[in-house]
């Protein structure tokens, strides 16, 4: 399976550069083919132009200075998330990746006032590798809005059926080393057993 994987955290030390490296590690252990966008390393503008949100819904135009990333997207039939939760999202740098990239005429095409007609067909799986500083019930309180993304907004977009993987860690704020690595392990393990 060709494999996008999506790193997003700004420091190079940090624990979710080691998630990253077992996620990479557990599905190359599997066979798979994989690309790995790191977009805090590629200087990844996550900004929407003026410009860009007029050419939104403009299909050749749209994907102007994306086209590496569109491609790669494009080619997925698998993409794994990695990505710390901050203030119980995404990061500002993974939310502009997704306007920026996921375009009408790429991610979908508008089939009508109440319908998107999904384009990543070849996606048939997702990975999210995160970590959050609260506990689960806290997550489950506040409504769980990273997952509701990926769940309601990406997966319909993708392959029919499309199955989710959710690999988070809670508590990361008051967690200690042993469960740090256990939890590596089980990325690495979780993601080689893609089929």
């Amino acid at each position: 399976m060709r494999v996008l994987v999506i790193y997003c955290h700004p420091r190079p030390d940090s624990f979710s550069a080691a998630l990253r490296d077992a996620a990479v590690e557990g599905l190359t252990a599997s066979g798979h083919s994989i690309e790995l966008r790191d977009l805090y390393a590629e200087g990844f503008d996550p900004v929407l132009s003026t410009h860009q949100r007029g050419a939104y819904f403009d299909e050749t135009e749209n994907v102007r200075g994306m086209e590496d990333h569109v491609a790669a997207l494009r080619q997925a039939q698998g993409m794994v998330l990695v990505y710390p939760t901050w203030w119980f999202g995404m990061p500002a740098m993974l939310k502009g990746w997704f306007d920026r990239v996921w375009l009408p005429g790429v991610a979908f095409h508008l089939a009508g006032p109440k319908a998107l007609k999904p384009l990543l067909t070849d996606i048939r799986r997702i990975a999210v590798v995160t970590t959050y500083g609260s506990p689960w019930w806290l997550l489950w309180w506040v409504g769980w809005p990273d997952r509701r993304v990926v769940r309601r907004g990406l997966r319909p977009l993708c392959a029919p059926g499309c199955r989710i993987d959710w690999i988070g860690l809670t508590r990361m704020d008051v967690d200690n080393p042993t469960r740090r690595q256990r939890f590596l392990a089980a990325v690495r393990r979780r993601l080689s057993e893609w089929r």
